[in-house]
């Protein structure tokens, strides 16, 4: 059962949603929706495009699902498809923005396993000053807006040396890139599982058996690769929803809890506190005085 979403979603920022099918990519420069925007791009989702975001010059803070991330130059930003996101740029910032769309990442994934973890979740990282993004997107702005013979595959050549970088750049710090990129395959695929279920009521059993390894499997990659439990996992997707309800739809406190499985508001409620440290009510109001982006 897929989950509707009470968030601003968008095409590109500011366009009208529509479907996107095949290998559709997408560059532009940063300053193209930044500067019409006041360097503020207020929080949005996308279904299914994923942004790499490579900023060459200025810094700024990224909200991402209630996540400030610092970030600046030289640097790459990570976004991926459906992540609530935000930013708030330095004046004159530049940069470039990859859009790649979900069905030609998994295209590239299943030729390149080790790619699920590029957009794991939203991330950043400084480059290197030898470091070839920077080159292989002037390349693909080039292939992207001419026919030539080969085109098709110059632009994948690109895209693949860009998600490399990315995908070193997040794995640096990891001792043992084998094991963790199986785990990482394995993680994504119990968060997109939770994404379809999370108002379903289902154990971490339920969803070992769907995903075909056992309990034991599934509880070894989490703890490996997010140091949290398979029940953690799933209550931190209750409450993301529950937070991005109060704080980007006009549902009441009760209206949110049922919208998210919960019979009882005042379970809702305990449930919520317990996970946040205070009501929803106090939630929703503090979100709406300190929000940098507005609503």
């Amino acid at each position: 059962m897929s989950q509707a979403s009470i968030v601003p979603g968008f095409f590109l920022f500011g366009e009208p949603v529509r479907t996107v099918e095949g290998k559709f990519v997408h560059l532009e420069s940063l300053d193209d929706r930044s500067r019409p925007n006041d360097w503020n791009i207020r929080p949005h989702a996308h279904a299914d495009l994923n942004h790499i975001f490579h900023i060459t010059t200025g810094a700024g803070v990224m909200q991402a699902d209630g996540r400030a991330i610092a970030f600046a130059a030289p640097c790459l930003v990570l976004v991926p498809s459906g992540v609530v996101h935000g930013f708030k740029y330095e004046a004159e910032s530049t940069g470039l923005v990859l859009t790649i769309a979900d069905s030609y990442l998994r295209e590239l994934c299943a030729r390149e396993p080790d790619l699920r973890q590029v957009f794991a979740g939203p991330a950043h990282g400084a480059l290197d000053a030898d470091t070839a993004v920077g080159a292989s997107l002037a390349t693909l702005a080039r292939e992207l807006n001419w026919t030539a013979p080969g085109r098709s595959a110059a632009v994948e050549a690109c895209l693949m040396t860009i998600l490399v970088e990315a995908l070193r750049q997040a794995s640096a710090q990891r001792r043992d890139p084998a094991t963790v990129g199986v785990q990482a395959g394995l993680v994504a695929r119990y968060r997109a599982l939770i994404d379809l279920h999370y108002k379903d009521g289902l154990s971490p059993g339920d969803y070992a058996a769907r995903l075909g390894v056992s309990l034991k499997q599934l509880r070894g990659a989490c703890a490996s690769v997010t140091g949290a439990t398979l029940t953690e996992l799933i209550v931190d997707r209750v409450m993301l929803e529950a937070k991005r309800a109060l704080v980007y739809s006009n549902m009441s406190v009760a209206e949110v809890g049922f919208h998210l499985g919960f019979d009882d508001p005042s379970y809702f409620t305990r449930f919520f506190k317990r996970g946040e440290g205070v009501s929803p009510r106090q939630y929703r109001a503090r979100a709406a005085a300190d929000t940098p982006f507005g609503r």
